[in-house]
């Protein structure tokens, strides 16, 4: 015990246990809201493709501009950029609250793609064969294209889980509170390497046991 105590004098647990649970609140709550604009707007550039059902060109060249634009900007720009923006939207730049927008458009842009890629993935001939019985296109994307592409938007929802988690440590450096955050003005500003040391694994726990139930889940769907 009292080696433990000399190994990481310099960490506060209890600092520890707020910075994770700021974490979490990050990661669940722009999760939430990424897969809830981001699932539409993945299907919308799906329909609007070439040679799907909505093909529309100048539709889906001018959101896929849009996604592709956010997508290519670094988070730690996006988050500085951001920061006129999310003060006017949440009142504050700083905390939990102020790194959600630009954690929700970072992150929205890239599950979205992954969600195209996932419904190009179904098979062409359930599509016709539902189509052909006079669904109309909400049926075909409620009945066809959203079960049939379910594991690959399972395994789209833990990358973009893990993507989250590594965007929330790099909010860190502009004070948005989490694991990142104290990373960074202990372990890196102040040289205090336990502290770096536990927020790292905590970090890496973090993403295994995402990627682990993300897995489960894909391979449950894959199989029914």
């Amino acid at each position: 015990m009292d080696t433990l105590s000399t190994l990481f004098s310099n960490v506060d647990w209890y600092e520890i246990w707020l910075a994770t649970g700021d974490t979490l609140t990050m990661l669940g709550v722009s999760l939430a809201f990424t897969i809830l604009l981001g699932l539409p707007l993945g299907v919308l550039m799906f329909l609007t493709s070439p040679r799907q059902l909505l093909e529309n060109k100048p539709v889906y060249a001018t959101v896929g501009l849009i996604v592709n634009m956010l997508r290519a900007l670094p988070f730690i720009i996006l988050l500085i950029v951001m920061m006129p923006l999310t003060e006017i939207i949440t009142g504050t730049s700083l905390g939990i609250l102020g790194t959600l927008p630009p954690l929700i458009a970072g992150a929205t842009p890239f599950f979205a793609r992954l969600v195209e890629t996932a419904l190009r993935e179904v098979d062409r001939g359930i599509i016709e064969a539902i189509q052909a019985m006079g669904a109309t296109t909400r049926q075909i994307v409620i009945k066809a294209l959203l079960p049939e592409a379910r594991p690959g938007i399972l395994a789209a929802i833990t990358v973009t889980a893990i993507a989250l988690v590594s965007f929330t440590a790099m909010a860190g450096a502009v004070g948005a509170g989490g694991l990142g955050d104290l990373a960074i003005r202990y372990g890196y500003q102040r040289f205090q390497n336990d502290v770096m040391f536990v927020t790292v694994v905590l970090l890496l726990v973090l993403v295994q046991i995402l990627q682990t139930v993300g897995d489960r889940l894909v391979a449950h769907f894959s199989h029914r």
